[in-house]
């Protein structure tokens, strides 16, 4: 009966480390394993800059996040700020877009995965393809039956995971740098490609897709119904996060252009730009320790997204903006189990797509526009609400608008058809809604 599905509270079982690495965990994985390589095929060694930029458009997005959900702490993420802060139009778009945008990321995740394990396995070629799709799509289905076993054994699986992947990086950027010392600054010059407006375009494009290197710290808000101590843990947690995730990608920025950014593969795919550069370290074997890395990194990704992905699905369902059912929680109250389902079902059907870059530079046009409402109503907290200065919040947003239609026209055009097929959609509940009432 429907009174046996009334929409429940999240148990609050994360603390301020498992918040950090739940974030460290949706952040690491495509953006370093798989965006680098996009993005350096796109403005060279000025890559570097195009990280730099993105950290900070990140980290003004993530002091607006961190403030809102600080005061605001339920599940939904800027899905729910929008609809507190703003209004229940852009706080639909809000939603709207997040999923739309992280089922991207998470069928780009996958496969990054499958491309990874099958190369490590020396599949490649014709025999890649074949397997390439289902092996992704055997992930999901793996990631979303533990994610509906609930938070605690995600959390466990998480710590796991971001262990290996963050101790791969390290051995990246030890053995990197050493090699770059040797061989001095010739990839790095010149810096910029060309000198003419294309550069400037390039650099931009780059910016925009390095930014969705850094927004998997918005997962902790998007968990926030289920954080201990909401208003000190989430802002805690988001700011060692960035600053973490900051130092972590400049360095391996500086170490991949510099040992060769020129030949890095265009990332189709599958990408393996570390992976490549790894295997001229003077190391046996550094060229595995490097899968083995971005294996884990994909997978820490892919079950991020399924958590954020079900939450933001489980506060629509809750709202009606999507039908009730998602809003459905399992009888200990750890898990939208009917969220959690759709979600994967939803990111195994973007897997067949098979274009790492496509889903990527699709994830990043719509995570601009998320971000830019979650600073918007950051703009609207009160002082006392207030944990940060207003100039964050305005610098946010104009980055994002600005980035998001520095992606190709094709993507950014379908984006702007995608929010108003979503208007429609709202438009069609809201007066199913108004009938039921």
């Amino acid at each position: 009966m429907a009174s046996d599905h009334t929409p429940q509270q999240l148990k609050r079982e994360l603390g301020i480390w498992g918040a950090v690495l739940m974030g460290l965990g949706s952040i690491v994985g495509t953006g370093v394993f798989v965006s680098v390589g996009i993005a350096a095929n796109i403005a060279g060694p000025a890559v570097i800059l195009a990280i730099a930029i993105g950290a900070i458009v990140a980290t003004c997005n993530g002091l607006s996040s961190a403030q809102l959900a600080a005061n605001h702490a339920v599940s939904g993420g800027t899905y729910e700020y929008g609809y507190r802060y703003l209004s229940p139009r852009l706080g639909f778009i809000a939603g709207w877009l997040f999923l739309l945008a992280k089922s991207a990321s998470a069928a780009t995740a996958a496969l990054g995965f499958a491309g990874y394990l099958l190369g490590a396995f020396g599949i490649e070629g014709i025999a890649e393809q074949r397997y390439l799709i289902p092996t992704a799509i055997a992930a999901v289905v793996l990631f979303t039956v533990l994610v509906l076993s609930g938070i605690k054994r995600s959390n466990v699986a998480n710590i796991a995971i971001v262990s290996i992947t963050l101790l791969t990086l390290a051995f990246f950027i030890t053995f990197g740098i050493g090699n770059l010392a040797e061989l001095g600054t010739s990839n790095l010059v010149p810096f910029f490609k060309s000198k003419d407006k294309s550069t400037f375009a390039n650099v931009l494009h780059a910016s925009a897709l390095m930014f969705v290197a850094y927004t998997g710290y918005g997962r902790i808000a998007t968990l926030g119904e289920e954080v201990k101590e909401p208003r000190r843990t989430i802002p805690r947690a988001m700011i060692t996060a960035m600053i973490v995730i900051a130092l972590l990608y400049i360095c391996v920025g500086l170490v991949s252009v510099g040992l060769g950014v020129g030949n890095l593969p265009e990332t189709t795919t599958q990408a393996a730009p570390l992976e490549a550069i790894a295997q001229n370290f003077n190391f046996a074997g550094s060229a595995q320790i490097m899968a083995v890395g971005a294996i884990t990194a994909m997978l820490g990704v892919l079950l991020n997204l399924i958590l954020g992905l079900s939450r933001v699905l489980l506060a629509m369902g809750r709202r009606q903006d999507m039908p009730i059912w998602f809003a459905w929680l399992n009888r200990a109250n750890t898990t939208p189990y009917v969220a959690v389902t759709t979600v994967g079902i939803a990111i195994a059907l973007l897997v067949l797509i098979g274009n790492v870059r496509t889903t990527w530079s699709f994830s990043a046009f719509n995570v601009l526009i998320y971000y830019a409402i979650t600073n918007l109503a950051s703009l609207q907290l009160n002082n006392n609400e207030r944990l940060y200065p207003r100039w964050i919040s305005i610098v946010g947003l104009a980055s994002c608008l600005f980035l998001a239609f520095w992606v190709e026209w094709q993507i950014w055009l379908v984006g702007l058809g995608i929010i108003a097929i979503g208007l429609g959609w709202h438009t069609l509940a809201l007066r199913l809604k108004q009938n039921s009432a």
